[in-house]
């Protein structure tokens, strides 16, 4: 099983693919953030987004993607252009029939971090050792992707673990 991680942004997405062997030992498979120039107009990130979002599906080949929610306090201009992001890359998966679950930052930290109000720190440091990297994968924002594919990960244990009951 094949989970695709995304943490959406405007000028820079982390992605991030995990795998579940049949042993149950999760291995991370590749990571990289879409960088986006500043410059590009918002159509062109837009564009941007969805071809980078379809070589990364076609050369890796997840069965799943798990994707952040949008949460935002202070700035709503930044939040409405991250929704327009997440709308694209929705569509995209959608268009190449990814099955799309969606986790809100708290859950996110839960899953990885055991505390659903952990820093970005204790989230990155977590994602490194259950995938037994030799750094945090950089920038941030790849390491949350990583973040958001293992919460996916974990949720579908729990699941099944809750069916047998």
């Amino acid at each position: 099983m094949r989970i695709l991680g995304i943490d959406p942004g405007t000028n820079i997405i982390g992605w991030g693919i995990i795998e579940k062997l049949e042993n149950k030992k999760i291995i991370p498979i590749a990571y990289s953030s879409i960088i986006i120039g500043k410059k590009n107009s918002f159509g062109e990130k837009l564009e941007i987004i969805f071809d980078n979002l379809n070589k990364i599906v076609s050369v890796y080949k997840p069965n799943i993607a798990a994707v952040e929610e949008l949460f935002f306090v202070n700035n709503i201009k930044t939040g409405i252009s991250v929704s327009h992001a997440r709308g694209v890359i929705l569509l995209a998966l959608k268009k190449m029939n990814i099955e799309t679950f969606e986790y809100k930052p708290l859950e996110i930290k839960q899953a990885v971090a055991g505390y659903g109000r952990a820093d970005k720190k204790q989230v990155q440091a977590m994602v490194k050792n259950i995938l037994k990297l030799s750094e945090v994968p950089k920038p941030d924002d790849t390491a949350d992707a990583l973040a958001v594919a293992l919460c996916h990960e974990s949720s579908m244990k729990l699941k099944k673990i809750l069916l047998k009951k």
